[in-house]
């Protein structure tokens, strides 16, 4: 794997939610020709977005939100010419860590759908399956989970 160094945000201003926006459209409704009402959900005003830059380019995004069954990470995406370089890894590993100083964490169970062919990015981190594959939008998923102690 070609590592790249890239910087992660916590999206501040709407310059910055609008470039993680474009990342996910290219990837979740270009690509995978998913629904724009199935991607871009009533959820969007309560998740802390982040977006990967690298040379000021916009080529990675995800967000996390509380649920009442504990903190979900969800949309991650980093764009097809980007992949396969640790960008991914650098988005979840500082939204891990995005989780762990928030004022209202209190060492809740972190969970995602993951796509099924890349589970083996999040078990990197310690997430582990759970329950049955399903479909979403017609692309096979995996529930994973995991517990972070408060540090």
């Amino acid at each position: 794997m070609n590592r790249i160094p890239v910087e992660i945000r916590l999206v501040q201003t709407n310059e910055e939610l609008k470039q993680a926006f474009a990342v996910r459209e290219a990837v979740y409704i270009v690509e995978q020709n998913i629904d724009r009402e199935d991607e871009f959900d009533e959820f969007e005003p309560v998740c802390r977005h982040f977006v990967a830059l690298q040379d000021g380019e916009a080529v990675g995004a995800a967000r996390w939100r509380f649920t009442n069954e504990g903190i979900k990470l969800e949309r991650f995406a980093v764009l097809a010419d980007f992949r396969k370089r640790g960008i991914a890894s650098q988005l979840v590993d500082e939204v891990i860590r995005d989780i762990k100083r928030h004022p209202k964490f209190n060492h809740q169970t972190l969970y995602l759908n993951a796509q099924w062919d890349v589970q083996p990015l999040y078990a990197q981190f310690g997430f582990k399956p759970v329950g049955d594959i399903f479909l979403e939008c017609d692309i096979k998923h995996q529930r994973m989970e995991m517990s972070v102690p408060i540090v």
